[in-house]
């Protein structure tokens, strides 16, 4: 993994740097991104820019896989890199735009530290630049192999066939692939990318999960997103008012690695909000399968009105024998056997020995782990969906 030399010099200069990345990655982005326009064609989050999501996710990854380095150095930390292998891989992301990123990123170093970005310090961290994108570009090129796609190639044309109302600002949408291909294969829990062309002229992807397959159908949910005058929510919003049936759009292969474990241990799904979408095909792979798994639903929502997929839920969780299912509602206009305000999960008793899958907002997800820890669930057995970058990158 990383020389002798240059451990040391990244141990000696981590903290400088890590305390440096917030500025060092805004001004990458901000020279990359006006000097090569064309990558926010199809390619980067121009949301995410707006926002600044992706520059800190970006330095909560650098910082991590460098301080992973450092505490496991006979090991290389592809589990740690494995979220951003999978949102890259549904991207189509080449290797040749490792060599971009990096030619914009070392200059952004070299700007933001400028003295103390001595030869031996900019020597140490291309190292690790180096090891972070050799592993995500392995990590990538087997997903690709396993999709059947050649390097980056992962778009296909895909006609909307169906549309359903989930609530006044959610809607799913049922997907066919154009002429005689097979609907590719995916995990409970994936997600596919998305790429329309936006009245600019810019084609802008977003991730959705997907929430049932029929044959060769494939659904996805999206929720719009009540955005400003910025670039936030310009897709959903494409999807919710432009979009009609038997228009087209470029989809990805399926990715993510927030999957359905296989076997029989029991399961607990917790999301709140639009969260729900993954778990919801989780649930339907649980009920279609059949057997005596434990599994314990758990929801919240500002009220039922909000709530996506309800019914459904609640239909397959009646399938599931034992089966228990649980629902807040903030508003306090529960019905049936609701429970009032934000989740609380006192008097709730958790399966043993149980695998958690949890998405929502990321305070939801940080607080119900910390009960599930607390509960005696180990860290490993609990995993988590993030929409959008991974600002959590790195949580125990």
């Amino acid at each position: 993994m990383l020389s002798t030399e240059s451990a040391a010099t990244v141990r000696a200069t981590i903290p400088a740097v890590a305390g440096a990345l917030d500025a060092i990655t805004a001004r990458f982005y901000e020279t990359m991104l006006s000097e090569r326009p064309e990558l926010l064609d199809g390619l980067f989050n121009r949301g995410n820019q707006a926002s600044g999501e992706q520059r800190r996710a970006l330095a909560g990854s650098i910082a991590a896989f460098a301080t992973a380095l450092l505490e496991h150095p006979d090991e290389r930390p592809d589990a740690l890199l494995s979220r951003i292998a999978h949102k890259h891989a549904s991207l189509g992301v080449t290797e040749d735009q490792y060599v971009i990123v990096h030619k914009y990123l070392f200059s952004a170093i070299a700007h933001v530290l400028g003295e103390a970005a001595t030869p031996d310090v900019v020597a140490a961290w291309d190292e690790v630049y180096w090891l972070m994108a050799g592993a995500l570009i392995a990590l990538e090129s087997r997903l690709y192999a396993e999709g059947g796609r050649a390097g980056g190639d992962v778009w296909r044309p895909w006609r909307v066939v169906g549309r359903h109302a989930q609530t006044p600002d959610t809607a799913s949408l049922t997907l066919e692939p154009e002429g005689d291909d097979p609907a590719p294969e995916f995990r409970p829990g994936q997600y596919v990318s998305v790429r329309v062309r936006l009245a600019d002229g810019v084609r802008q992807a977003r991730q959705y999960s997907l929430t049932g397959a029929d044959g060769r159908r494939r659904r996805i949910t999206v929720k719009r997103l009540r955005a400003g005058e910025g670039p936030e929510g310009e897709v959903s919003a494409f999807l919710h008012d432009t979009l009609r049936l038997g228009d087209t759009l470029e989809v990805s292969a399926p990715a993510g690695d927030v999957v359905l474990g296989a076997g029989n241990r029991p399961v607990v799904l917790a999301s709140a909000g639009i969260g729900c979408t993954p778990l919801v095909a989780m649930l339907h792979h649980l009920a279609e399968r059949g057997g005596d798994r434990r599994v314990l639903v758990l929801h919240a929502d500002r009220s039922p009105r909000d709530h996506a997929h309800r019914e459904e839920t609640e239909a397959l969780v009646a399938r599931i024998p034992g089966a228990e299912h649980h629902v807040w509602y903030e508003t306090g206009d529960g019905e049936g056997t609701a429970h009032r305000g934000r989740m609380d999960l006192d008097g709730i008793t958790l399966p043993e020995d149980c695998e958690v899958y949890l998405c929502g907002p990321l305070p939801f997800m940080r607080d119900v782990r910390a009960r599930m820890l607390a509960a005696g669930v180990p860290a490993r057995d609990v995993h988590y969906e993030v929409f959008g970058p991974d600002l959590w990158l790195g949580a125990d």
